[in-house]
């Protein structure tokens, strides 16, 4: 029986790049955004199927298992992709701007995955893949944001994978490293707070290193790979880090000490 995953965040890069692959690859493909009335190229492909969610709508959420099911008869895999970055210095951001990474990042998965258990325990198997990234492990300054964001979904999904293992339910995380995608364009949202001072410096410097570094990236078709991969390799594994450099600065990560690692980081801000 052909397979079936729903992805959300399907507009735009590793969304995107990933509902390609699935589809090419076979599986039938429900591609989920906010908007897709606007999308014209995925919808010439028979196994692919548009679906309008918004993770911060609940009534979407509620609503997009029956409507799948209604044109794949069922589902077996759910990705949660759908996100984006609130950067720039923390005083400078209002109480909505955090909320607002939180309901997206966070909150729209949380509520996502509390759909799909029940789903999935009453099928006796699913799983289930969440985009995290390499900064859900350690931070960068002016992204606050977004690695606490990242840490609340590594910790929500490793300690999920233990509650749901017992109903066959296999729960894993892509961590992607700087990706080419529009994460430094319109998925990306920075402070704007002329009223506070002193940061100027540091958001030139981090800023625009990272823009460059985004564009000498490998591209969101790297990262498909990965979610493919972790799809049916059949393992239990947890954690999927992918693009250039991603298991290098884990590995750093986990073996320096936090003040040599902490100097690394100073280093490149500062450049």
């Amino acid at each position: 029986m052909t397979k079936t995953i729903l992805i959300t965040g399907a507009s735009s890069g590793i969304g995107r790049a990933t509902a390609k692959l699935f589809a090419e690859k076979g599986w039938n493909v429900a591609a989920t955004m906010r908007s897709p009335e606007e999308e014209s190229e995925l919808r010439e492909r028979s196994n692919l199927k548009l679906y309008r969610l918004d993770v911060t709508k609940k009534e979407h959420l509620q609503n997009i298992i029956s409507q799948v099911e209604d044109d794949f008869a069922s589902i077996d895999v759910l990705f949660n992709n759908a996100g984006y970055g609130a950067v720039g210095a923390f005083e400078k951001s209002t109480e909505e701007e955090v909320l607002q990474q939180f309901r997206v990042n966070v909150f729209g998965v949380m509520e996502l995955t509390r759909e799909f258990i029940p789903y999935f325990k009453n099928k006796g198997e699913g799983m289930i893949i969440n985009t995290s990234s390499v900064v859900g492990r350690f931070t960068i300054p002016l992204y606050s944001l977004y690695c606490s964001s990242k840490w609340a979904l590594e910790g929500f999904t490793e300690a999920l994978q233990y509650e749901l293992r017992q109903f066959n339910i296999r729960v894993k995380m892509i961590e992607p490293a700087a990706i080419k995608t529009d994460f430094h364009g319109r998925s990306l949202m920075v402070f704007e707070n002329d009223s506070v001072k002193g940061y100027e410096k540091m958001e030139k410097n981090i800023l625009s290193g990272m823009r460059k570094r985004n564009e000498k990236a490998s591209g969101p078709e790297v990262v498909a790979e990965t979610v493919w991969k972790a799809a049916n390799d059949g393992s239990q594994k947890l954690r999927y880090p992918t693009g250039k450099g991603a298991g290098a600065v884990l590995f750093a990560r986990k073996i320096l000490p936090t003040s040599w690692f902490n100097k690394m980081v100073l280093k490149q801000q500062n450049r």
